[in-house]
C-alpha cells in the first residue's frame, strides 16, 4: 500500500460509516498539498514531533534498534506517521528525518525477526499484551512498506495472519500464554472486574489479519463475536433484535461485562479508563481496516450499549476531556492514554460531544508534555510503562483526523455539560452516586476501600485533587454503614444526590445540587473537616496552573506559591532549607492523600549545589512492601519505588529515611511521589538518628477567619454553626480546623457571590439530630442520628420559597414538619415562589409541582402571588378562606409513574425502523417510540415493584395488537396481558410484580401509531 493510498482512505471511511453523513469523500494527500484546517490534528502533529525526543532516548546502539523494555520499540508507529508527512520538522523533533527513518526501519526489521509468529523467540503471539503492540508495529510497517526489504515484509505479513489464526484457534477459551488475563471464556465478567477490555483484545488481535489478508467468513464471524460481546449486557442484548454484520445481537451476545447501570469496574473499582477500552480497542482495529482499504465492520460502528457507556463517561466528564477517576487513582491525568477513545468517537463515529472532549484534551497535551518529566505523554498517573502505547495511540488519533474531509465539529463546552448533566446511583454493589451539572461535578464513593466525597468546581481538572480525601477527614475513610440516593428531575423534579455515612456514633452527610453547589454536614467526626487538596503546579497553557493559588477571606487576600516549600500535591516536591549538618534525613508523614499510604519513586537529599547525596545511600523505613523495598527509592532508577507495607496503608505517621554515611551539609530534598503521596509531612534531620529537628514542613499553613474563603476565584467554601477556623496552604484548604464539633459546610462552584452575606445568613433551624442548608434555595436535610425523626419542625428562615408538604408562616419564617428515617439525607427543590408578604399563620399545602392550597389565617387576609416557571397567579383570600391552585400542562413531580425516566431496551444499536424506547418514558408529548418491524421495548423499573396498571398513549393511526410481558431477571418474560385492539389511550389493569416490563407490538407497519407514553403504576 502506498502512502498516497493510505492517506486518502477517507473515501473508504465515507462509504463504510453511516453515522453521520460526510460532507465529502476525498482528502488531499498531505504529501502533495497543504493539509486542511484542523487545530486538533495540528496539536497531535506537534506533540508527536516533541515526543520524538523521548523516543530517541530509547535508541540502543548495541542492538541497533529502539529498546525492547516495555515494548518501547512500538514507538515506531509515531515515527512512521511523521515520516509519511511532508511537514516533518527536524528542529521540533530533535532529530533529522534521515536518522529517524534509519532508526525506525532498523527497528522494524529487528523486531519483525524476533517475533514468535515470524520464527523468532523474543516477543509476540501472547494476547496480553503482546498482540496490542503487534497491532501498532504492523501499522508502522505498512506505512513504511516501501522502505522494507522482502524478507521483513514477509515476516510482517506472517505476524498479522499468524496472530489472527492464533486468536481464532483459541475458540472461546482463554489464552494459555497470558497468565492471569483472560475474557473468562465466552461468559465474560462484570462484578469487580470487567472483561470488556479482554474481549476487545481478542477482537483486535484478529483485526490486522482480517484487514490485510483474504476475507475469511469464519474469522470475520469470530471478530464480530468478540467485538459485540465486549460491551454486552444480557438484559439489553437478549432483547435486542438489531443486526450487526448480518447477525442478530440477541443471538450473538451472551457475555455480561458491565453493570446494568452502564458502568465498568476494574480491580473492584469504577474505572473510566478501563471503560474507554471499548473505543480504544475499536480504534486500534478500525485503523487497520481503513488503511487496508476495507469497510469498517458494522460491529465497530454500532457497538452494543456503546451510546449508554459513552453517556456514563460524559456524566464523569471534566474540562480537560479526561473523565473523572472517582475511585482508581493510578490513571489520573494519564493524558496520552485518553486520546484514542475520544478521537475514535469523534472522528470515526462523528460524535460532537466527543469532539468537544477531544479538543479540550488536545490543547492541554503540549503543556502537559513539557511539564517535568519533560516530553512524556503518560505521567502523573503512575503508568510510566504506558509511554509507547500513548505515542502509538496519539498517532492513530492523528490518522483518524487526516482521514476526514472535515473534522467533526465539536459542541461548545456549555452544550457539552448541559447534555452531560444528570444524576445516577450506580448501585450499592458499585458504591458510587454521581451528579454532573453545567457548573460542577460531584460524587460520593461509598465502596469500602474507596470512600470519598468528590467535588470538581467548574469541571476544573486541575483544581481539587480527587486522589485525596475531600470534606471527610483524611483519617476517616471507611464507614460502618452508608445510605445514598439520587433524585432525577424527570421523576422527582430535581437533579440531586444525598449520602450519609455512619462512623460509630458519628455521622457525615453530603448533598449535591443542580447548581453545582455541595453541602457537607457532620456531627463532628474529626479535628480537620472539609479538606480539599489543591493542585498548585506551574504548567503554562493549562488554565489555573500558574504555580500560585490565591485565597480571599474576611481577613484579606493571601497568595501562596506551590513551589519551593509548597508541596503536598504529589508529583515532585523540591524543598529547600537553610544548610545544616546531618547524617540522617527523613520524611515523616502527617496525612496521606489516599487509602494507599505513601510511595516514593525517588528520595533525594540535596547539597548547596543541588547534587543528590542520597543516591546509593542506606535507606530505612517504618515499613516496606516486600515487592517495593526502601532501597528502590535511592537506587538511581526512576522506575522503581518504595511503598509502605499494605498492613500500614492507614498509618499516617509512616516515615522514610536515609543514612548518608557521615555528617555532611544538606540544604534540601527532592521527593518524586507515586500516586500515593503525602499531603502533609515534615522533613527532619539528625546527626545520630536519636534527636531529630524539623527542616521543612509541608505545607505551611495560614489561618483565616470569617466563615468563608474564595479559592483562586474558582470556588468558595462557606461554614456555619462552628467556631472552628479555616486553614489554607499552598495545596489545600481545611474548612473547619479545631476541636471536633458539629459542622456544616457549603461549597459553591459559581463565582460572583456575596460570600460574607452567605456566611452571615440564617440557615434553617432544626431539632437535635437534623442538620439543614438552604443553599441556592434547595433544602438539603440530613438526619445524623440513629433515631428516626417523625413530625419534627424545621424552621425555614424565608417565606419566599415553598416546598413539598405543609408549611405555616411564623414570625421567624416557615414552619415545615419533617419525617425522616435515621441516617438518611434529603434534597427538596422549591416547588413555588411567593411574592408578597404572607401574614403569620398563613398555611401552604404543596401536593406536588403543580398543585398548592393556600389557607389564610383566621385573623388576616392573604394577598400574594405564586410563581412556578413561567406560570404565575395572584392569590387574594379573605381571613380563614382557602384556595387550591393548579399549574396547567407539563409533567407532575414527584411522579407516581414507575416507568418515567427509567432505562429502556433495546439500548444501542436499535433495530432498523425503530426509534428509541426512551421516548415513551420521557414525559414529553412531542416524542414517541416507533416500534418498527421488530416491535418490542422493555422498561427497567430499577427494582422489583408491584404493578397494578399500565397506561399507553398513542399517536393517531392504526394500532396493531399488543401484549405486555413481565420479568424479574431480564431474561424470562412471561406474557401477563394481551390487547387485540388497543385504544388510543389504553388502560391495562394488572396484578403482578416485575422489575422489567415489556411491550410487544405485533405486525407494526409504517403509518401505524407510535407510542407517546408508557406508564406503570403500583
Amino acid at each position: 500500500m502506498s502512502r498516497r493510498r493510505f492517506l486518502a482512505f477517507s473515501g473508504v471511511l465515507g462509504a463504510a460509516v453511516t453515522l453521520p453523513p460526510r460532507s465529502s469523500v476525498a482528502v488531499p494527500d498531505p504529501l502533495q498539498s497543504p493539509p486542511k484546517a484542523d487545530p486538533v490534528a495540528d496539536a497531535y502533529h506537534r506533540v508527536l514531533h516533541l515526543h520524538t525526543r523521548w523516543v530517541e532516548k530509547q535508541w540502543d546502539q548495541a542492538s541497533g534498534a529502539y529498546s525492547a523494555a516495555d515494548f518501547r520499540f512500538a514507538s515506531v508507529l509515531g515515527n512512521a506517521v511523521l515520516l509519511t508527512d511532508r511537514r516533518y520538522d527536524a528542529a521540533l523533533a530533535g532529530v533529522g528525518r534521515d536518522t529517524l527513518r534509519a532508526h525506525t526501519v532498523a527497528t522494524i526489521k529487528r523486531f519483525a525477526g524476533t517475533n514468535r509468529l515470524a520464527g523468532g523467540d523474543g516477543w509476540g503471539r501472547q494476547l496480553f499484551w503482546d498482540s496490542t503492540f503487534e497491532l501498532y508495529f504492523l501499522l508502522a510497517a505498512r506505512l513504511l512498506w516501501r522502505d522494507l526489504d522482502v524478507r521483513t515484509r514477509t515476516r510482517v505479513a506472517a505476524i498479522g495472519s499468524g496472530q489472527a489464526a492464533y486468536a481464532f484457534g483459541l475458540a472461546y477459551g482463554n489464552d494459555p500464554l497470558s497468565a492471569g488475563s483472560s475474557p473468562n471464556g465466552a461468559a465474560g465478567g462484570w462484578e469487580g472486574d470487567s472483561k470488556l477490555a479482554e474481549m476487545g483484545v481478542y477482537a483486535q488481535a484478529i483485526a490486522p489479519g482480517l484487514a490485510w489478508g483474504k476475507d475469511d467468513a469464519a474469522l470475520r464471524e469470530r471478530f464480530s463475536y468478540w467485538a459485540s460481546n465486549a460491551s454486552g449486557l444480557p438484559a439489553a442484548d437478549r432483547a435486542n433484535l438489531a443486526r450487526l454484520d448480518g447477525l442478530l445481537v440477541k443471538e450473538r451476545n451472551r457475555a455480561q461485562n458491565l453493570h446494568d447501570t452502564f458502568v465498568v469496574e476494574h480491580d473492584d473499582a469504577v474505572d473510566p479508563h478501563h471503560q474507554a477500552e471499548l473505543w480504544r480497542t475499536a480504534g486500534r482495529a478500525a485503523i487497520h481496516f481503513l488503511a487496508a482499504g476495507k469497510p469498517v465492520p458494522e460491529v465497530l460502528l454500532h457497538q452494543p450499549n456503546g451510546e449508554q457507556l459513552w453517556r456514563t463517561l460524559r456524566l464523569l466528564g471534566s474540562d480537560a476531556g479526561e473523565p473523572v477517576m472517582p475511585m482508581v487513582t493510578s490513571r489520573y491525568h494519564l493524558y496520552g492514554r485518553d486520546v484514542l477513545p475520544l478521537a475514535y468517537l469523534a472522528q470515526v463515529l462523528g460524535d460532537r460531544d466527543a469532539a468537544r472532549a477531544e479538543a479540550d484534551l488536545a490543547v492541554r497535551l503540549e503543556p502537559y508534555l513539557r511539564h517535568d518529566p519533560e516530553f512524556r505523554l503518560a505521567k502523573f498517573g503512575g503508568e510510566d510503562a504506558s509511554e509507547p502505547e500513548a505515542r502509538a495511540e496519539l498517532a492513530i488519533a492523528y490518522l483518524f483526523h487526516r482521514s476526514r474531509a472535515h473534522p467533526t465539529v465539536p459542541v461548545t463546552s456549555a452544550e457539552f455539560f448541559a447534555r452531560a448533566s444528570g444524576t445516577r446511583d450506580f448501585g450499592a454493589d458499585v458504591g458510587l452516586t454521581v451528579q454532573q451539572t453545567p457548573a460542577a461535578f460531584a460524587a460520593a464513593a461509598t465502596k469500602t476501600g474507596f470512600v470519598n466525597l468528590h467535588w470538581q468546581p467548574r469541571h476544573d481538572n486541575w483544581l481539587v485533587d480527587m486522589r485525596a480525601a475531600a470534606f471527610l477527614p483524611a483519617s476517616t475513610r471507611n464507614p460502618g454503614e452508608t445510605w445514598t440516593r439520587a433524585w432525577d428531575r424527570l421523576r422527582d423534579g430535581v437533579d440531586a444526590t444525598a449520602t450519609v455515612l455512619t462512623f460509630g456514633d458519628n455521622y457525615a452527610g453530603y448533598a449535591t445540587l443542580p447548581t453545582g453547589t455541595v453541602v457537607y454536614a457532620s456531627t463532628g467526626i474529626g479535628t480537620d473537616e472539609g479538606p480539599l487538596a489543591l493542585f498548585n503546579l506551574d504548567m503554562p497553557g493549562v488554565p489555573g496552573l500558574t504555580g500560585r493559588r490565591t485565597f480571599t477571606s474576611s481577613t484579606g487576600t493571601l497568595t501562596l506559591d506551590g513551589s519551593g516549600g509548597g508541596g503536598g500535591n504529589g508529583d515532585v516536591d523540591e524543598l529547600r532549607f537553610e544548610p545544616r549538618t546531618a547524617r540522617y534525613v527523613r520524611m515523616r508523614g502527617d496525612a496521606a492523600a489516599n487509602q494507599y499510604g505513601y510511595s516514593l519513586w525517588t528520595f533525594s537529599v540535596l547539597d548547596d549545589a543541588g547534587a543528590d547525596l542520597a543516591q546509593g545511600a542506606l535507606p530505612a523505613a517504618s515499613s516496606s512492601d516486600v515487592s517495593f523495598p526502601a532501597s528502590n527509592a535511592t537506587d538511581g532508577n526512576p522506575e522503581t519505588r518504595w511503598t509502605v507495607d499494605r498492613e500500614e496503608y492507614g498509618r499516617q505517621d509512616a516515615w522514610f529515611a536515609v543514612d548518608l554515611g557521615s555528617p555532611v551539609t544538606v540544604a534540601g530534598v527532592r521527593l518524586f511521589w507515586e500516586s500515593a503521596y503525602g499531603t502533609k509531612y515534615v522533613i527532619q534531620t539528625s546527626v545520630d538518628a536519636v534527636g531529630w529537628s524539623d527542616a521543612a514542613a509541608v505545607p505551611s499553613a495560614h489561618e483565616l477567619s470569617g466563615g468563608w474563603v474564595d479559592i483562586d476565584g474558582r470556588a468558595a467554601l462557606v461554614t456555619h454553626g462552628t467556631d472552628r477556623t479555616i486553614t489554607v496552604t499552598a495545596t489545600g484548604v481545611i474548612a473547619a480546623t479545631g476541636p471536633a464539633s458539629p459542622v456544616l459546610i457549603e461549597g459553591y462552584a459559581h463565582t460572583g457571590l456575596d460570600l460574607p452575606a452567605l456566611a452571615r445568613r440564617r440557615i434553617p433551624r432544626t431539632p437535635p439530630g437534623l442538620r439543614a442548608s438552604d443553599a441556592d434555595g434547595y433544602l438539603s436535610l440530613f438526619n445524623l442520628s440513629a433515631d428516626p425523626v417523625r413530625g419534627a419542625t424545621v424552621t425555614i428562615p424565608s417565606t419566599r420559597l415553598l416546598y413539598l408538604g405543609s408549611q405555616v408562616v411564623r414570625r421567624d419564617g416557615l414552619a415545615w414538619p419533617v419525617t425522616q428515617p435515621a441516617a438518611t439525607g434529603r434534597v427538596e427543590p422549591p416547588r413555588f415562589k411567593v411574592t408578597g408578604k404572607p401574614p403569620i399563620g398563613t398555611r401552604f399545602d404543596v401536593t406536588n409541582s403543580h398543585r398548592v392550597t393556600v389557607t389564610a389565617p383566621h385573623s388576616e387576609p392573604v394577598a400574594v402571588t405564586l410563581t412556578s416557571g413561567t406560570w404565575s397567579a395572584p392569590v387574594r383570600l379573605a381571613a380563614g378562606r382557602s384556595r387550591t391552585l393548579v399549574v396547567p400542562g407539563g409533567p407532575i413531580t414527584p411522579a407516581a409513574d414507575l416507568a418515567r425516566g427509567r432505562t429502556t431496551f433495546p439500548t444501542s444499536p436499535l433495530p432498523v425502523g425503530m426509534t428509541s424506547p426512551a421516548y415513551a418514558v420521557d414525559a414529553k408529548q412531542q416524542t414517541s417510540w416507533r416500534p418498527g418491524p421488530t416491535g418490542r421495548m422493555v422498561v427497567d423499573l430499577g427494582t422489583v415493584e408491584t404493578v397494578s396498571a399500565i397506561r399507553l398513549n398513542w399517536t393517531r393511526g392504526p394500532r396493531p395488537p399488543i401484549r405486555i410481558e413481565r420479568s424479574t431477571d431480564g431474561v424470562s418474560y412471561p406474557t401477563v396481558a394481551r390487547v387485540r385492539k388497543p385504544a388510543r389511550h389504553t388502560e391495562i389493569p394488572l396484578a403482578t410484580s416485575a422489575r422489567y416490563l415489556a411491550l410487544v407490538v405485533d405486525g407494526w407497519r409504517p403509518g401505524d401509531a407510535e407510542l407517546v407514553e408508557f406508564a406503570a403504576y403500583g
